[in-house]
Formats: structure tokens, C-alpha cells, sequence
């Protein structure tokens, strides 16, 4: 109904520890594999609005080199509600789509308001997206901002429509995005934020008083009855190459955290380049 849910305790504050420290080292490898040309940016980086002191991180998978992304797979989708939730509504063939991690340092810019994906009249939703913090989000360190109940027809078409037709009116864009109370993703370390992908947000400036970055790690599930959804995803593509579903993955995280393996991901990670 709102388009944007909140689910605390998504990660143990432990693993959301070990992970952004991963994230930061696997950031500080990649610059320097492009700047010294071994990889192109687009091995290891998606495109985002705004790139000035912030980056989206494509992440690898394989339980023998990145056992710690398996293990936040893991506490998310099986021991945390996420995975039940998204498989609610597209079922345990939904398609992982997106698995990534946004950062944003002091000094990065808010960003424009902006769906991931356009509103399609009679398709319905195409993408869920998790948003894992993984420190506390301080209302100076940039939150994402969601404008709740955006993701229809009404509001798509109001957000498109910049003609102001009556002197001293505005447009109906503004008129939208003025009457809309937003929310913003001040989330605690390890809290989640999940949301339909039509939703208008943004990521606010990081001014953060302390000079602390802001990390999500996050991943979306992709509709299994929609082709491309409308924006390019956030993805290694030897991950999106695999189409890998939803309910195969979860089973080999359960495998995995019965200490039994995980051969869909270590199948994934010998992909990995």
C-alpha cells in the first residue's frame, strides 16, 4: 500500500560489521584494478545518478571467497522475514535481479527524485529492492527519501507533467511532490528498508558531521513474468546471466547455514571474474 516496508534486525550487528568492512576493502581492490586497467568500471561498478563521492558496488558471490556475503544472504532472506515477504508476492521463482552496495561519502549531493523502474499501466510490480544498513543512518549521513504511495499511474503521470498552466501555479509535478509526506531511510545497522521498484525516492547529501560513510548493502528480486523491467541492473553480470530463483537460493542458504554447503553459490562464485 505505502510501497516502502521497514523490517529491523535484518542482520546481526556483527555480520553488518564484517560486511561493510568487506565492502570497503572489495571498493579499495576494484579502484585500483581500474585505475591500473586490469578491469573495465563496469566490471565492478553500475551506474548511479550523481557519482561524485558515491558509488554502486557490484558484489561477488562464492561461499570459499566472500563466505561473509553468504552469510548476510543468509540472516536476510531465511532467518529474517525478507525472503517470505518477496516470495509472497512473486512467488519462489522471482529472479534475483540486483546485488550490490551503495556508498556514499561526505560531500556526495542529494540526488533528483526518481522511480527505478516506470510505472507500466496493468503489469503491476516488477521489482522488490532491500535496503540493508550497515551502520545506524543518521539523518546527516544522506538518507534514502521515499515519497510513500507514488508507485501508480496518478503519481507517475503528475511527476512527468513539468507545465505550470495558471500564472502563479505550479505544475503537477510540484504540486506532487510538495502534498507528498516523505519518509526517510534513517535506519538503524542491520535494518532493512524493502521497496516497490516505482517508487519515487532519492538519496539525500551526506554531510555527516563525523565523516562516516553510508552503506547498504542490498538486492533486489525481479517479477518471474516481466522481461526487463526498465533499468539496467545493479548486478555482476555472470549473477544476472544465471536468472537464479528465489526459492533455489534460499534452500542452498539453508544448506549452508546447517553447515551442509552451498553448491548453487559456490557453482555462482567459480563464475565470478
Amino acid at each position: 500500500k505505502e510501497g516502502v516496508l521497514r523490517i529491523d534486525n535484518v542482520l546481526t550487528p556483527e555480520t553488518a560489521d564484517a560486511v561493510r568492512e568487506h565492502m570497503y576493502q572489495l571498493r579499495y581492490k576494484s579502484e585500483q584494478e581500474v585505475a591500473q586497467g586490469i578491469i573495465h568500471p563496469l566490471q565492478r561498478y553500475a551506474d548511479v545518478l550523481l557519482k561524485t563521492n558515491r558509488c554502486d558496488l557490484t558484489i561477488p558471490m562464492g561461499s570459499q571467497d566472500h563466505p561473509i556475503i553468504t552469510t548476510a544472504l543468509e540472516e536476510s532472506l531465511c532467518k529474517s522475514p525478507v525472503g517470505a515477504t518477496i516470495s509472497s508476492i512473486f512467488g519462489e521463482d522471482a529472479v534475483l535481479h540486483e546485488l550490490s552496495c551503495l556508498m556514499s561519502d561526505p560531500g556526495s549531493q542529494r540526488q533528483v527524485l526518481h522511480p527505478d523502474t516506470p510505472y507500466v499501466d496493468g503489469r503491476g510490480p516488477v521489482l522488490y529492492t532491500c535496503f540493508i544498513a550497515l551502520q545506524d543512518v543518521t539523518l546527516d549521513m544522506g538518507p534514502t527519501v521515499w515519497l510513500p504511495r507514488t508507485h501508480n499511474l496518478e503519481a507517475h503521470e503528475a511527476f512527468q507533467d513539468t507545465i505550470v498552466r495558471t500564472e502563479g501555479g505550479e505544475s503537477p509535478k510540484d504540486a506532487l511532490i510538495k502534498k507528498t509526506p516523505a519518509v526517510l531511510g534513517t535506519l538503524t545497522k542491520g535494518s532493512c528498508a524493502i521497496f516497490d521498484s516505482r517508487l519515487l525516492h532519492c538519496g539525500s547529501a551526506n554531510r555527516s558531521k563525523d565523516d562516516v560513510s553510508r552503506a547498504l548493502f542490498y538486492f533486489s528480486f525481479k517479477n518471474p513474468a516481466v522481461g526487463y523491467p526498465g533499468n539496467p541492473a545493479s548486478i555482476r553480470r555472470e549473477l544476472g546471466d544465471a536468472n537464479v530463483p528465489l526459492g533455489e537460493l534460499m534452500k542452498d542458504l539453508e544448506s549452508f547455514g546447517k553447515g551442509k554447503g552451498s553448491p548453487l553459490i559456490d557453482q555462482l562464485g567459480s563464475r565470478m571474474k
